[in-house]
C-alpha cells in the first residue's frame, strides 16, 4: 500500500517543491478513495522476477513523509498592508498579489480607487544625472527646446549623445520644435561658439580714463541699442489720441448731478410747542443733559429692538451730540437715515444724495448739520432738520473718514482722510481747502481729536500712527513698529486719556492720548476675529467695559481693568461693523451689521 502512494524520480531529494507536495496530497486522496482489490482477482498475475524487482527498487524511492503542520502555527494566509515597503520573508504569489482585505467603498470611482502616493496620482522615482538635467535645462533656456522627459533615451548609449534622439522624431522634444530641427537637436555643450539669440548682448567699451568726453566705464550702451530722445510728430499724435480715449473712458459723467432729496417719515416735523425732532425729549425717564453719565454700568442681557430700513450693509452709526436721543446711520445702499432712540423708535428721515456707498458721517457740535463721505468722491454737508444739501466738496479722491473740529469757534472746519494719503481740511463757509496734511504712505482711515482738541491722531494703511498739531502740516510724532498692523478703527476713551485701536491682527491695542502717545503693552484685548474689517469699538460711560464687534457678527465685551473677556453673543448674521454704548444709559448698547439691521441691547 505504501508503495502505491507516491513515487519520486531518481535524483529528487527530500526537499521537494510545493507542486510535488500538492501532487502527493492528490495521489494520497485518490488512493484512499479507491477500494482495496480482491486477492482472488489478482491470483492470475505473476510476480516480477527478482532482478527486475531489485532494479526497480533501486530506481524508485518511497516518500512516505506525511504533511505535518509545525507546532504553534496555523495554515492561515498572511495579509500584507498596501503601505508595506519592506518584507522580512519570501511571500507566495497568492499572498503578494492578494486583494486588499476589508470592505470596499461602493461610492468610490475608478480614479479614486486607484493607488496614490500623492494628491494627483502615483509617482515613481526616477534617476537622471545632474549633468544631463542641467544640460537639458540650459538648452531649453538658451534655444527654447529640450528632450521630452516622458520618453526614455536610447538604451545602452552613453555620454552626452545618450539623451539626444533623432530630430525626425518630433514628439521627443518639447518647446520650440523648429529650433530643434534647425540646430539638429544640439545641446548647449555641443553647439559651436557662435552668436546666438540667447547670448548676452555686447556693450560698448571705453575704459580709458584720459578720454574725458568719451569715457563710458560700466555704463556703456548695448551695441544694438537705439536711443530716441523724443517721439516723432506722428508718434506724439498717436499717444495724445490714445490718452484722450483713456480719459474719456474713465471720466465720471457729471453733466447731470444726482438729485439730492430727503423723505420725512413722521407725520409732524414739529410738536405742539413748535419744537423739531432735534429737541431732546424730557419724558423718557433718563436725564439726557451733558455730563449726566451713569455712575456704574452693567452688561446688557437682552435684545430689545431692531431698526430695519437699510437694504445693504451699514458702514457707520453716530449718536446725536450730547443727548443721544437720535442716531444717524449710513449704509452701502447710498442712503443716510436718522432714527429715534426713545419712544416709538421710528425712522425719522432718509437722506439720498450719493451715487455710491456712504463710508462715514459726522455731526457738528449742535447736531443741526452733518457731513457725509461717499465712494462717489463727494463730501456733502446736510441740514439735519430739513434734509437739504448745503454744500458739496470734492478732491477727486475717495474720502474714508470725516470729522468736524470739536471746538465751538471752529465749527466751520472739518477734516477728511482720503485715499491719496492726505488729510484735507475744508472751510464750509468758502468751500475751499484751507490746509493739507500729507505725510502718510497709505490711505488715511481714522481721525481722532485729542489733548483738548489741540492735536489729532490719524491712522493709515501704512501701519503707522501719526500725531499732528492743528493747522501744522508736519506730524509731531510718528509711531510705527515692525509688530504693528493696520488700525482702521480708533476710539477715544471718555476721560480722554486713552486711544483704543482695532488692530487687524485680531487685537485691540491701547495708546496713551496724552504726553508721549506710548503703547500700553499691558493692555491688549484678544479673542475676536476682525482681520479685514474696520469694526468700530466703544467704551462704557464709566470706562468699566470695552465693546467691539467682529467679522463673524458677534459682539464682545471686555473688562477695561483686567482685559478679561466678560461676554460675547451672536448679534448679527454678517459682520458686526459698529458698536456704540449709550452715553446716558447704564447697560444699553447699539450694534450695526452688514446684514442691514441696527440692534438695541439692554
Amino acid at each position: 500500500m505504501l508503495g502505491l502512494q507516491a513515487y519520486a524520480s531518481e535524483g529528487s531529494g527530500s526537499g521537494s517543491s510545493s507542486e510535488d507536495t500538492d501532487q502527493e496530497e492528490s495521489t494520497n486522496q485518490a488512493v484512499k478513495a479507491k477500494p482495496a482489490p480482491d486477492p482472488d482477482a489478482l491470483a492470475h498475475l505473476k510476480p516480477l522476477p527478482t532482478d527486475s524487482a531489485n532494479s526497480m527498487a533501486k530506481s524508485l524511492q518511497v516518500c512516505a513523509a506525511p504533511l505535518v503542520v509545525p507546532t504553534g502555527q496555523v495554515e492561515v494566509a498572511r495579509m500584507l498592508a498596501p503601505s508595506t515597503n519592506e518584507l522580512c520573508y519570501n511571500p507566495r504569489f497568492e499572498e503578494l498579489f492578494a486583494p486588499v482585505a476589508g470592505p470596499v467603498n461602493p461610492f468610490l470611482t475608478e480614479q479614486m480607487r486607484a493607488p496614490k502616493n500623492m494628491l494627483t496620482g502615483f509617482v515613481e522615482t526616477a534617476h537622471i544625472s545632474d549633468f544631463q538635467f542641467e544640460n537639458q535645462r540650459k538648452t531649453f533656456h538658451s534655444y527654447g527646446y529640450a528632450l521630452d522627459p516622458s520618453i526614455d533615451a536610447i538604451a545602452g548609449s552613453s555620454g552626452t549623445s545618450a539623451v539626444v534622439e533623432k530630430v525626425e522624431e518630433g514628439p521627443s522634444y518639447v518647446g520650440h520644435l523648429q529650433a530643434a530641427y534647425d540646430t539638429d537637436g544640439k545641446t548647449v555643450f555641443e553647439s559651436a561658439k557662435a552668436n546666438r539669440s540667447g547670448d548676452k548682448r555686447k556693450r560698448q567699451k571705453n575704459d580709458k580714463p584720459e578720454d574725458v568726453e568719451g569715457f563710458l566705464g560700466p555704463w556703456g550702451k548695448f551695441e544694438d541699442e537705439q536711443t530716441i530722445a523724443r517721439p516723432s510728430e506722428q508718434e506724439r499724435a498717436e499717444i495724445e489720441e490714445m490718452m484722450a480715449k483713456k480719459q474719456r473712458r474713465n471720466r465720471v459723467v457729471e453733466d447731470k448731478p444726482i438729485e439730492e432729496k430727503s423723505i420725512l417719515h413722521i407725520k409732524d416735523s414739529v410738536d405742539y410747542q413748535g419744537r423739531s425732532f432735534l429737541h431732546p425729549p424730557h419724558d423718557v425717564g433718563v436725564s439726557l443733559r451733558k455730563g449726566s453719565a451713569p455712575d456704574r454700568c452693567f452688561l446688557p442681557k437682552a435684545h430689545i429692538h431692531t431698526w430695519t430700513g437699510h437694504t445693504k450693509g451699514i458702514s457707520a452709526i453716530r449718536w446725536f451730540p450730547k443727548s443721544a436721543h437720535l442716531m444717524l446711520s449710513c449704509s452701502m445702499d447710498t442712503r443716510i437715515k436718522i432714527w429715534e432712540v426713545y419712544n416709538e423708535r421710528r425712522c425719522v428721515r432718509t437722506y439720498s444724495g450719493h451715487r455710491q456707498a456712504v463710508r462715514d458721517v459726522d455731526f457738528n457740535n449742535r447736531g443741526d448739520k452733518f457731513v457725509s463721505a461717499g465712494y462717489d468722491r463727494y463730501l456733502k454737508l446736510w441740514d439735519t432738520e430739513t434734509g437739504d444739501v448745503i454744500s458739496r466738496f470734492s478732491s477727486r479722491k475717495i474720502p474714508f473718514c470725516v470729522k468736524f473740529h470739536p471746538d465751538y469757534n471752529k465749527q466751520h472746519l472739518f477734516v477728511a482722510g482720503t485715499s491719496d494719503k492726505k488729510i484735507i481740511c475744508w472751510d464750509t463757509r468758502s468751500g475751499e481747502i484751507v490746509q493739507e496734511y500729507d505725510r502718510h504712505l497709505g490711505a488715511v482711515n481714522t481721525i481722532t481729536f485729542v489733548d483738548e482738541n489741540r492735536r489729532f491722531v490719524t491712522t493709515s494703511d501704512d501701519k503707522s500712527l501719526r500725531v499732528w498739531e492743528w493747522d501744522i502740516p508736519v506730524d509731531m510724532k510718528y509711531i510705527a513698529d515692525p509688530t504693528m498692523h493696520s488700525m482702521p478703527a480708533v476710539t477715544l476713551s471718555p476721560n480722554g486719556k486713552w486711544l483704543a485701536c482695532q488692530s487687524l491682527d485680531n487685537k485691540i491695542v491701547i495708546f496713551s492720548a496724552i504726553n508721549r502717545f506710548k503703547m500700553n503693552r499691558k493692555k491688549s484685548f484678544t479673542g475676536h476675529m476682525v482681520s479685514g474689517y474696520a469694526c468700530n469699538l466703544s467704551f462704557s460711560p464709566d470706562m468699566s467695559y470695552l465693546v467691539s464687534g467682529d467679522g463673524d457678527g458677534k459682539c464682545y465685551i471686555w473688562d477695561w481693568k483686567t482685559t478679561k473677556l466678560y461676554k460675547k453673543w451672536q448679534a448679527h448674521d454678517n459682520v458686526c461693523i459698529a458698536t456704540l454704548w449709550h452715553p446716558h444709559e447704564a447697560s444699553k448698547v447699539v450694534t450695526a451689521g452688514w446684514d442691514g439691521t441696527i440692534k438695541y441691547w439692554d
